[in-house]
């Protein structure tokens, strides 16, 4: 099977050479109306005509200037005898190429002109989605030092929080914030003992657990004296504080992160720093 005839892949390499130029051309215009605003509309119909484009030009240049079908073609010695007015004539043809190599340097000139344009489209709106977050998603107000306040900004002394109850605290200068808000629950003696984690981290009996919730990020607010446990309102999860927040119930499947504590000279209850892990849901910082 045969190429095309020379004036049909003339005719599509014309064509395809158009749509990506038109290709290109729609993607700027996308780009630029996604600039100046956006309009849902008329992206969408840039959109299409983009795309719509692009498939054309690629399925034109499929059929219209690739061979159908593997074929080989016989050919005689070629010499000063064998060759005849005609064959000299195509190989002439053949070899003066000059217009078929320009014709496929625009059509593929056209062809990344399109790809770029896309590209630019598709990176501009990149700049939509602000600025980056760097840790901040990591990292909570909370730092080494940081004396614990309630919700009106006044420190915490370890005689604030009642034995076998609990007080919400924030790092001073940060009353309020969502992601620094902390359950502070203080246990006997004997639950100190049995509470797993440093030591040094519960002082008088005070251990400190974000109070939002691992699951869907709601605040624990409820607890439960009788088996230690923090729980959750809004889907029931239940958390055990003498084992580092670990979840016993419900659909969280991570602990609550623990936030070391200290009392300093003057009787104040200070954090040694950030909580252990980032607080919140815990499935978007999962490997």
């Amino acid at each position: 099977m045969s190429l095309a005839p020379r004036q049909e892949r003339t005719r599509a390499q014309r064509f395809a050479t158009v749509a990506f130029f038109g290709t290109a051309s729609a993607a700027v215009g996308l780009t630029v109306v996604y600039a100046l605003g956006g309009d849902p509309q008329l992206e969408g119909a840039l959109i299409g005509v983009t795309f719509g484009l692009l498939g054309l030009g690629l399925a034109v240049v499929a059929h219209g200037l690739f061979p159908k079908d593997v074929f080989v073609e016989p050919r005689e010695p070629f010499g000063r005898d064998a060759a005849d007015q005609d064959e000299r004539d195509a190989l002439e043809e053949d070899l003066e190429r000059i217009g078929t190599v320009s014709r496929r340097r625009l059509l593929t000139t056209a062809l990344l002109g399109a790809g770029a344009a896309i590209a630019a489209a598709a990176a501009f709106p990149i700049r939509s989605l602000g600025p980056n977050p760097g840790r901040s998603l990591l990292e909570t107000p909370w730092r080494g030092g940081k004396r614990a306040v309630n919700e009106d900004g006044r420190p915490i002394r370890p005689h604030d929080v009642p034995l076998g109850g609990l007080v919400t605290v924030f790092p001073e200068g940060h009353a309020g914030s969502a992601d620094g808000q902390t359950v502070l629950v203080r246990v006997g003696p004997r639950e100190r003992r049995r509470a797993k984690g440093p030591r040094s981290w519960m002082p008088d009996g005070l251990i400190a657990l974000s109070k939002v919730c691992t699951h869907a990020g709601c605040p624990v607010g409820l607890y439960q004296a009788s088996t230690h446990q923090l729980l959750c309102p809004c889907h029931q999860s239940a958390f055990d504080v003498l084992d580092g927040g670990r979840p016993v119930f419900g659909p969280a499947a991570a602990p609550l992160p623990q936030l070391p504590l200290e009392i300093d000279a003057d009787g104040f209850v200070r954090s040694r720093g950030d909580f252990v892990a980032p607080v919140g849901p815990a499935w978007w910082s999962r490997p």
